[in-house]
């Protein structure tokens, strides 16, 4: 049996089943595991965990008086949280989905390129080439414009050791999306996507082995990790070329509204609206995306967890990143009342139960069928989500091919 507890009323002999925050948010590199190292209780208490689920089956309970949510209460308000953003406000694309595809696979390359060339020069401390960065944005907004799902969708399909470039272009293009979301000013909106691109330049301060470490990171390690936003932050503050808006994300995407984030601690309405996007956008990313050290998970999943992580983000900023990207992200596996599993090809502009999907297989007789496209606002479909699932759970491991209809990255050998 599952349970929900603060790590203030975590114990040696507990097993730990989750943690409630992202990879970044604590150095282990495992996240099931019986506490009943001292030190490692220490290390939970020193990160910037507020909660996590433990297994009572295999360990210890909570203690009595102690405050614990199960798994149905859980369930049951990110339910609440996830139907509030059903009806999104944002206007439908301009674009076709596939021609769009097309067009930021090409975007995604360039973008890559331009990425490592102007990190590479903060690595080797030159200055950064601050228009062609501006130029790179325009393009990721311009194709954000047309369709949203397309680039958004395509920067988290990513080899992990082209991790920290891509993750650069997703966030501005998240960070782009979610401002248009907010109904922020063209203008700002720009603002927004560099501050997305040049969130996290402050890791070409760390050591490459350090930040693609695929085991558990040392103290010393995680310490240098968490000090990325304030070297990004020196790095954009000696180019003297961005705005105040830029470097507070940098700054700060790693705060939390609780107040325990990081570098400063701060709280609530002393994280600027930007920094409040930025790290629901950095966070995103992060889980969905495969790293040297972890499987990236389900983008429904994601959504789901993340609603789920109380104090992490602001309410209001979550909601409308959840109209932008979806209860269903593109990409997503769900399970249709029909008994067919589909993967989730576009967003519905009304309404975000109900988008477009690709059917492939029979879940109960677990049979391949000739893939099927079915638009779910449709009355004509006599279909519905009943549930997301696992592609790792059934061994589908080409799953992003089918609604991309491009070759899936492959770990390099």
């Amino acid at each position: 049996m599952l349970k929900r507890i603060a790590v203030a009323d975590l114990r040696i002999g507990m097993y730990i089943q989750e943690f409630c925050g992202s990879w970044m948010d604590h150095p282990f590199w495992k996240s099931k595991f019986l506490l009943d190292s001292p030190q490692d209780l220490r290390r939970i208490q020193a990160s910037s965990i507020s909660e996590l689920w433990i297994d009572v089956s295999k360990g210890l309970d909570v203690e009595a008086g102690a405050v614990a949510r199960s798994e149905a209460e859980a369930q049951k308000e990110v339910e609440a949280t996830l139907m509030a953003a059903v009806q999104p406000r944002s206007p439908a694309p301009s674009a076709p989905m596939d021609l769009e595809l097309e067009r930021a696979a090409k975007l995604c390359a360039r973008s890559k390129q331009a990425v490592i060339s102007m990190f590479s020069d903060a690595r080797m401390g030159k200055a950064l080439d601050f228009e062609q960065a501006e130029s790179l944005v325009a393009e990721i907004s311009d194709s954000v414009m047309r369709h949203p799902n397309a680039l958004i969708s395509l920067a988290r399909l990513k080899h992990a050791d082209e991790y920290t470039y891509m993750h650069s272009v997703a966030v501005c293009a998240l960070m782009i999306a979610l401002a248009r979301q907010l109904g922020l000013g063209e203008g700002v909106v720009r603002e927004a996507g560099l501050a997305g691109l040049l969130h996290d330049v402050g890791k070409m301060a760390i050591d490459h082995d350090v930040l693609n470490k695929p085991g558990k990171l040392s103290d010393a390690e995680f310490s240098a990790v968490r000090r990325h936003p304030e070297a990004g932050g020196e790095i954009l503050r000696a180019g003297r070329q961005v705005s105040a808006l830029v470097l507070d994300v940098c700054l700060h995407h790693h705060e939390k509204v609780d107040g325990s984030g990081y570098p400063h601690g701060l709280q609530g309405e002393q994280i600027s609206l930007f920094a409040r996007m930025g790290a629901v956008c950095d966070v995103y990313d992060a889980i969905t995306s495969n790293r040297p050290y972890k499987a990236g998970w389900d983008p429904a999943e994601s959504i789901r967890k993340m609603a789920e992580w109380k104090g992490h983000f602001d309410e209001a900023v979550f909601q409308a990143f959840v109209k932008a990207v979806g209860i269903y992200p593109v990409g997503a596996l769900v399970r249709l009342e029909s008994g067919r599993l589909a993967v989730v090809l576009e967003q519905n502009a009304k309404s975000l139960l109900v988008p477009k999907v690709k059917a492939f297989f029979l879940a109960k007789s677990r049979v391949q069928i000739p893939p099927v496209v079915i638009d779910l606002s449709k009355p004509t479909a006599q279909d519905r989500i009943v549930g997301r699932e696992s592609a790792a759970a059934w061994g589908f491991e080409h799953l992003d091919e089918l609604w991309s209809g491009m070759p899936q990255p492959r770990p390099r050998r």
